[in-house]
């Protein structure tokens, strides 16, 4: 390389280092800016998790400390006055209220279970839950018709939800005296290859107390109790 042209690379890497301390000079400091941002984004975004973290943990300890109250109306009272961390926390301290009245207070108890069903912001499973336990309870007050109105939807669909809401509309086909849609029901939930052992021994279980034959199904024996 001659003197020349080292010469010209010097004064050009001279220019470059120039224009770089005047772009630092002028911006620099959106380039702090932007250091500063990110620390304190990510130091904020801990102590978020850290306070949902200790929010959640007293939530525990006060759902334990309420359930540990020794009569049901207690814990009831106990679960009501906790605060609880968001929706999801709310449905389940009140599926958990309206648990402990049950046996005392059906109706209050079916009802506790409905506004939750029906509450909005509520995670979809607990809305599930509260519907399914609030039309098999009995004594809760609903009409056959409105048991069956909140079971259509589940019905319509797939999977355990709709083999356990059919499981309870046969029953209201029993109260109701529609025993030929209830022995239907009951045996295609035997023969569902979708439904549990214990899904099925309960359909097996009314079909026989209703004084109907069993119907012919692969491995039916296997989920009938002793004697059947």
């Amino acid at each position: 390389m001659s003197n020349s042209d080292s010469f010209i690379e010097e004064v050009t890497e001279e220019v470059r280092r120039d224009r770089l301390y005047a772009l630092l000079r002028r911006y620099g400091w959106i380039v702090v800016l932007a250091i500063l941002l990110l620390v304190g984004g990510a130091a904020w975004n801990e102590w978020r998790k850290a306070q949902a973290q200790a929010r959640a943990e007293a939530f525990g300890d006060a759902i334990l400390a309420a359930l540990a109250a020794p009569e049901g109306a207690g814990r009831a009272a106990d679960l009501d006055a906790i605060e609880a961390p968001g929706p999801g926390g709310a449905a389940l301290r009140d599926l958990l209220a309206a648990s402990e009245i049950v046996d005392t207070d059906p109706a209050g108890a079916a009802a506790r279970l409905l506004a939750v069903a029906d509450r909005s912001g509520v995670p979809q499973v607990y809305q599930q839950i509260a519907t399914l336990k609030a039309v098999a309870l009995p004594g809760s007050g609903l009409s056959a018709d409105d048991r069956r109105g909140r079971l259509a939807p589940f019905a319509a669909g797939t999977g355990l939800l709709r083999l356990l809401a059919d499981e309870q509309l046969a029953l209201i086909d029993i109260e109701t005296g529609a025993r030929g849609a209830a022995l239907a029901r009951l045996s295609a939930l035997a023969m569902d290859a979708e439904a549990t052992a214990a899904l099925r021994r309960r359909a097996t279980q009314v079909i026989v107390a209703l004084g109907e034959d069993l119907p012919e199904m692969r491995g039916l024996s296997d989920d009938l109790p002793a004697g059947q």
